[in-house]
């Protein structure tokens, strides 16, 4: 039987590549820094202590996208789920599940204000599921960007969210506790608007550093058939076995799990991580254990699977990838 180093080496080899100069022992630990940044499960916590999550979005034709990210962050450990939403989508996310706190307020005009009095509370924002393009909506989601930075709060954005990163790359630029998670499509119209170049599709690697360093550094998952994770110094490739099948809202599991795996590795120290960027580590985890997900989900039910299966498989594929 493989000890566990040889099963985690085993892993690594078919989940994780570095695209940089780096050694295959740095290749070896990166999965066991994941597990390092877990909190265990003691009695002596108290509710909210292992993460308290504050999605953004929610509008009247996109309910699903906030409720898929916050029950996921909700399901990865979060002992507490926040979704800011519009008044009119606010009955659909509550009737969805009870376990999520929905504020209907993203459409009124203090937003802003009413949102900024529960950032003290939140430990990460996730910003963009189900958010549109509303001017008002957006103009609301700008002011309240400006007030998680202002508080140092790690800050996932997703969806819409990028397509307003697009529009005004000042608001996000600089602020190294900002994860972006584009698909394709997404990361060519964020890559044009801040370099004033077409993406070139035979350089993936080259084009996500080129972006990141412009924005200052900041951590990008560039979402495709391998998942692209680079903080303009490093590119990992994050290849582990998912699925062909891409049902709408595989985004979300993603941000929502990546909110909370953030707060843990930022959390963590540096010494946990072995001086490594958290959100990198807090990205492997959550690009591994989406993908682990679309591929238990796709074994029960095949081209009939959607996001809904996928969050049913998250307790067993995180146990599988990082606590057995």
């Amino acid at each position: 039987m493989l000890s566990f180093p040889a099963l985690v080496f085993n892993f690594i080899q078919r989940s994780f590549s570095f695209h940089s100069a780096y050694s295959i022992k740095d290749m070896e630990n990166i999965y066991q820094l994941v597990r390092n940044v877990i909190p265990p499960l003691t009695a002596k916590k108290h509710k909210g202590q292992d993460g308290r999550i504050g999605v953004v979005g929610g509008c009247q034709e996109y309910t699903g996208a906030p409720y898929f990210a916050a029950i996921s962050a909700l399901k990865v450990g979060a002992d507490l789920s926040h979704v800011f939403c519009t008044k009119d989508a606010a009955a659909a996310i509550k009737s969805y599940s009870p376990e999520l706190i929905v504020h209907p307020v993203l459409d009124i005009s203090n937003a802003v204000n009413e949102v900024e009095k529960w950032l003290p509370r939140l430990h990460t924002v996730v910003l963009g599921p189900g958010l549109g393009r509303n001017e008002v909506i957006l103009e609301h989601a700008k002011g309240i960007i400006e007030k998680t930075k202002a508080k140092g709060i790690p800050l996932v954005i997703d969806a819409d969210g990028l397509w307003l990163v697009a529009q005004h790359p000042s608001i996000i630029q600089g602020y190294q506790r900002a994860i972006l998670t584009p698909n394709l499509m997404e990361f060519s119209r964020l890559y044009e608007a801040v370099l004033r170049d077409p993406m070139d599709s035979n350089d993936h690697h080259g084009c996500l550093l080129r972006l990141s360093q412009a924005l200052g550094n900041l951590t990008i998952v560039q979402k495709g058939e391998r998942d692209l994770i680079s903080d303009g110094q490093k590119v990992f490739v994050c290849s582990h076995e998912g699925s062909n099948r891409r049902c709408g809202g595989q985004g979300d599991l993603l941000s929502g799990s990546l909110g909370v795996l953030a707060h843990w590795a930022f959390l963590a120290g540096s010494e946990k991580i072995n001086g490594q960027n958290p959100f990198l580590v807090a990205a492997f985890g959550a690009c591994s254990l989406t993908r682990q997900c679309n591929s238990q989900a796709f074994q029960k039910y095949g081209r009939s699977m959607t996001t809904k299966d996928m969050i049913a498989e998250i307790g067993t594929a995180f146990n599988k990838l990082f606590e057995t």
